[in-house]
Formats: structure tokens, sequence, C-alpha cells
């Protein structure tokens, strides 16, 4: 099969035909048909990820046919399938109390075994998976696969936001334009964070009350005189310390902080307003991915027509392309994401 390989780090990833992947007894094998392009992957093609060694193949947002079933397996051969990014064991105590992402016997594509920058992914676990709803094109289920996911589930799960509340984003990258969204679908109010002039403007379109250019000045002071005393709420989305801690400090008494962004390599440690969370009486809650159960409450959002998520993908590109994307990632970048949709191209 065709796929785009790591090796070299912050270098063209390489394209090479590889062996077809071999099908999990508890799995299956899809053809892919999608696979976004996600900041998560750029932290492996820097080499800031453990996981990712010369030979991976990145790629965790995914979604395709089946195209071979295991012997174990819930599917069968044809099923349009789309996948969260943690795929969970289903035997132990996490999985069994119904926080399977993070379940201690995870296997994540892209990261522990190789991913979806490839024409076949092999996909155990496979209990994870679910049908891809049929008026849903590729593109837009495969941007559903980690940032869509882990936004649903940092709101709803970890935030328990309210309707009303006011919901600060930092970063409008794939993950803050989804809890955007997804915020404003839950009836909440949104102010949004970036430097970027142009990402700040289509937040507005797309529903934002407020925007705030984290270049001009204080973006906490900014958003405690937009919200009137602070937001209830705060996604941090990049995984920095500057966006971290205006995060934090933006946020009203008894106001919740959720980290989404993912601090690794250099930003895994960080120096922390900490008076902040103990002066205003904080939460601040970690959180990565969406355990499967939750996939029918997010897709039944999306076929009710309650949130449009179509603006999340700016471009559809082919598989020769992902090395561009990862390398516009070392900037500032346009809005929307990226999804590969051609292996051959």
């Amino acid at each position: 099969m065709r796929a785009a390989v790591v090796r070299e780090f912050n270098e063209d990833l390489s394209i090479e035909t590889v062996p077809d992947p071999a099908c999990p007894d508890n799995g299956v094998v899809l053809e892919v048909a999608a696979c976004g392009v996600c900041r998560s992957d750029h932290h492996g093609w820097i080499g800031e990820h453990p996981r990712v060694k010369n030979g991976s193949i990145l790629g965790h947002e995914y979604c395709g046919t089946v195209v071979e079933a295991g012997k174990m397996a819930k599917y069968s051969v044809g099923d349009r399938l789309i996948a969260p990014f943690i795929l969970s064991c289903g035997s132990c105590p996490a999985c069994h109390t119904g926080v399977s992402n993070t379940c201690a016997n995870q296997i994540v594509p892209g990261f522990t075994d190789p991913g979806a920058y490839a024409e076949f992914v092999a996909v155990p676990f496979d209990h994870n998976l679910v049908q891809l709803p049929e008026d849903m094109t590729p593109g837009l289920a495969a941007g559903l696969g980690c940032r869509v996911t882990t936004a649903w589930h940092a709101l709803t799960d970890r935030a328990a936001v309210k309707a009303g509340e006011w919901v600060a984003v930092h970063g409008t990258g794939g993950i803050g334009l989804s809890t955007l969204l997804l915020a404003k679908a839950l009836g909440a109010q949104v102010v949004v964070v970036d430097i970027v002039p142009e990402k700040l403007e289509s937040a507005l379109k797309l529903g934002a009350d407020a925007a705030v250019n984290a270049a001009d000045g204080n973006v906490a002071d900014a958003i405690i005189e937009i919200t009137e005393g602070g937001a209830n709420v705060s996604i941090e989305a990049l995984g920095i310390e500057a966006t971290t801690n205006a995060s934090i400090e933006c946020l009203a008494t008894l106001g919740r902080h959720v980290q989404v962004g993912m601090p690794v390599g250099h930003t895994a440690h960080m120096n922390i307003n900490m008076n902040a969370v103990y002066m205003k009486n904080l939460a601040v809650f970690g959180t990565r991915g969406m355990p499967a159960w939750k996939y029918p409450s997010l897709l039944n959002l999306v076929e009710r027509g309650l949130v449009d998520l179509t603006p999340l993908v700016a471009r559809e590109v082919g598989l020769s392309d992902a090395s561009a994307e990862l390398r516009a990632m070392n900037g500032p970048t346009p809005p929307g994401t990226a999804v590969i949709t051609n292996f051959q191209g």
C-alpha cells in the first residue's frame, strides 16, 4: 500500500510502498477514505512525541470501509466506519466505568501503531468504531475523529457547560473552532482568542460573540471586561504556557479551566499561575479524547442540524501534501483544517 512515512523529524514525509496491514482478530482493516491532518501529528513530526520514531505512519483522524474483518470482529466487510483516536480495550476498570478514553491498554493508530496516512489501516478493538452516517462525507467524518470528539467531551463532561455561560476559547485551530461551534449549539456565549486576524474574523462569522487578538495586550483583562467579570469556562486549545495562563486568569470565581491543548516536549512543564487557581477557587481539568459511547450524542446533534461542522474542513488534499500541511503548523495557520482524501496524490 501507499503510505507517508516519518524518516527524519521536520523533513518531508517519505511516500513509500509498504506492506498492507495484517488484520487483527478483534478488529478490522479499513480502506481509508479520509484522514485529518492534526496538530497532534505535528508534535510527532517535529520529534516531540515519544511514540513517533523513524518508520512511523501518522494519522489518527480517519474513516473508511472495512475490507477485512477478524474472527472476533463486530463489523463486516463493506461497513463504513468512523473511529475515535483512542481505541480502548473494553475490559479494564476504566472501560467498565465509562471512562474508556483513559484505558490503560489503549491503542492509538498514528502513535502506538501505524496510522492512516496510508491507503489501509488496521483497527483492533473495533467495538470502539461506529457506523458512518449515510449523509456525512468522509472528509467531514475524519474531522470528527479527534478535534470534534475531544471538544465535545471537554464541554459536556469535564466542564459541564450550561446554556447562557461564557466560554473562552484560546486558539482557533481545529479544536478551537470545534469548541466554538459546539459551545454555541449548547447555548453558551463564546469569546475566542488568537493572534491571526483572519482566524478571528472567521470565528466571528461562525457565531463567536466576541474576539480578542492576543497580540494587542492582556488577554485575561480583555475577556474579563467582555464577560463582565470573567468566563465561566475556559478551553485552552494550544498546549503552551502563555495561553494556559491566559485561560486560567480570564476565569470568574469558581470558573473551570480545561486543558485540551497537548503539553508535550518543551511545553510539558510550565510555570502556571496557581495563585489565580487558589484565590478564585478554580477547577482545573485535563482531558484527552472521548469515550466511544458518547458518539451517538454527538452524531445526533449533527444529524438533527443543530450544529454545522462543515466549516472545520477548509481543504481536501493528497497524501503527498501532508508534509506541507504539517510544516505550516510551525507558524500561524489560516482558518480551518486539512483532510487527506486522495491517497494516490
